[in-house]
């Protein structure tokens, strides 16, 4: 597969992914505004145990399926990979239902835990205990759902897996803001049950999700048929070597993808309890709001190419691991990395660089200088975030997932031991700098493991990184001009219209000086595989 060729199969996820994303960032502007920060804890509270929930609860399943398919596939034994599919959704009904009753029962005890000191904090155990009762009827549905997703992926078909993404959130979303504001607005209800409310939007549009992907699945049903009408040959396995050789790839996926919730759960569990002890008891659900909410959605926008470039990628290594294409392997593996580097580098360090105009734009002047402070030190940590999940689908391409799930462990236990000792020593930072760490880690244990295991020259990557870097620094001084220029004609700072202002002029000049750069240096050619038609026509050839 040629790089351009693995770079479209990845641009559609990416692209659904981003969109997902940013309307998940988009609609906390004005969720935010009837909730307040302390209700975006209370949102933090339920969303971070129910994330964890399903990850659990599919058990790493989806992933493995897309997998388990593509592997099969490579070997033209389809009707193997369709049993794999009908097994994975007898296990998703099983293991949706047991979720669902473990967090709707144990959510009076969760929320006891979360909330250290319920005379300080502003909610309450029966509100939490409510809003995670409310959000976890959506893992009755979720875990096979997504079944259908991780088969789809498996045959390389990103479409079905795409749409139904943007549809969720969408539905999801509208739901979601006319619900808290008729609550607040209409019938005068309280701000938990506004977020009560807000959390079971996730069943809605989980409902609309398998919607969609039940109509491609009856439009594309044919077409699996007669590539099992046609193959010519099939493994003898029974529904015990599917389940085995399916449940040992999936395993490592659960501790991939609960990687960030774990690490949210662990602020969720201790943050209160830090911030009390060192006397900062009055903002801590504040600033827990703003790290684990309102800066972690920002942040996570530039990871979001990580997400889309793994799911296509996954079937990708795979089929050149199990065929042993060496060098066609060693390049897919420097192109994803290098993906990375040169687009989630610059946007996340952009996000920093233009901290208060992000977070004073989108969510107003209150307390400005604290919260534009923990997302200019918090966005960085979207690189950590994208190396760790890409390096670790590598890991699973090349059947190093065991390790990688050390690799992970040991990254997650070093932000439980030292993420309250953080706290103490530097305040809410401290949360983020052990986060940080927790990613750290893993990413160069990964890259370590993979250079050994596959012989990958790490020279390219390092010296793209360099130049990202060069060009990087060039974004930053733009973006300070911009920033002097416009301080003289205007106080831009005063006002949430005159960050704004400023917010698209920094990005505008910072983005473009980034991307004239890399353009004229053949850099994105050399990593996309082909050159940018859209900066063609801006930049020229």
């Amino acid at each position: 597969m040629s790089k351009s060729t693995m770079v479209r199969g990845a641009l559609l996820l990416t692209s659904a992914t981003f969109l997902t994303k940013f309307l998940g960032m988009i609609y906390v502007i004005p969720f935010n505004a009837m909730i307040g920060e302390e209700g975006g804890a209370l949102f933090q509270y339920a969303y971070i145990p129910y994330s964890i929930l399903i990850t659990l609860s599919t058990i790493g399943l989806p992933s493995a399926v897309s997998k388990f398919v593509s592997k099969y596939n490579s070997l033209e034994d389809y009707y193997t990979g369709l049993r794999m599919f009908k097994v994975g959704m007898k296990i998703m009904a099983v293991t949706g239902i047991l979720a669902f009753l473990i967090l709707f029962f144990g959510a009076e005890s969760l929320a006891k835990i979360m909330l250290a000191d319920a005379d300080i904090v502003n909610n309450s155990v029966e509100d939490v205990t409510m809003v995670i009762r409310m959000v976890s009827i959506a893992l009755i549905i979720i875990p096979s759902m997504s079944i259908f997703r991780g088969f789809f992926q498996g045959n390389e078909s990103m479409g079905p897996t795409a749409v139904s993404q943007v549809v969720e959130q969408i539905v999801r979303i509208i739901f979601l803001l006319t619900a808290v504001f008729l609550i607040i607005n209409v019938f005068n209800g309280t701000i938990a049950t506004a977020v009560g409310f807000a959390t079971f939007a996730a069943f809605i549009g989980a409902i609309a999700s398998y919607t969609v992907l039940l109509y491609f699945w009856r439009k594309r049903k044919p077409y699996i048929d007669k590539k099992i009408a046609q193959q010519t040959r099939t493994s003898d396995l029974t529904t015990k070597d599917l389940a085995t050789e399916l449940l040992s790839y999936a395993g490592p996926f659960v501790f991939f993808a609960i990687a960030i919730p774990l690490v949210q759960l662990v602020d969720t569990v201790t943050f209160n309890r830090a911030m009390i002890k060192i006397g900062q008891g009055d903002v801590t659900e504040m600033m827990l709001g703003t790290i684990n909410f309102t800066s972690h959605k920002l942040v996570i926008m530039p990871a979001t190419l990580a997400s889309g470039l793994s799911i296509a990628l996954l079937p990708v290594i795979t089929s050149s691991f199990t065929k042993q294409n060496g060098q066609a392997l060693k390049d897919q593996i420097n192109q994803a990395i290098q993906i990375i580097i040169v687009l989630v580098i610059p946007a996340s360090l952009g996000i920093t660089l233009l901290s208060d105009e992000v977070y004073g734009s989108l969510f107003g002047m209150g307390k400005l200088d604290t919260t534009s402070s923990i997302l200019a030190w918090y966005a960085p940590v979207a690189v950590l975030f994208a190396l760790s999940s890409v390096t670790a689908i590598i890991m699973q391409g090349i059947n190093q997932q065991n390790t990688a799930v050390i690799h992970l462990f040991i990254g997650i236990l070093a932000k439980v031991l030292l993420n309250t000792q953080f706290i103490y020593m530097f305040g809410a930072k401290g949360s983020i700098y052990a986060t940080a760490l927790a990613f750290a880690i893993p990413v160069l244990l990964n890259l370590w493991k993979i250079k050994k295991t596959v012989d990958l020259p790490i020279k390219p990557l390092i010296k793209r990184t360099m130049l990202v870097g060069i060009f990087v620094t060039f974004m930053a001084i733009a973006i300070w001009i911009i920033k002097f220029v416009l301080g003289l004609l205007v106080a831009y700072e005063e006002s949430r219209f005159g960050l704004s202002i400023m917010l698209v002029l920094g990005v505008m000049f910072g983005g473009l000086t980034y991307l004239w750069f890399a353009y004229k240096s053949t850099l994105l050619e050399r990593v996309l595989g082909e050159r940018v038609r859209v900066l063609e026509r801006i930049f020229g050839k």
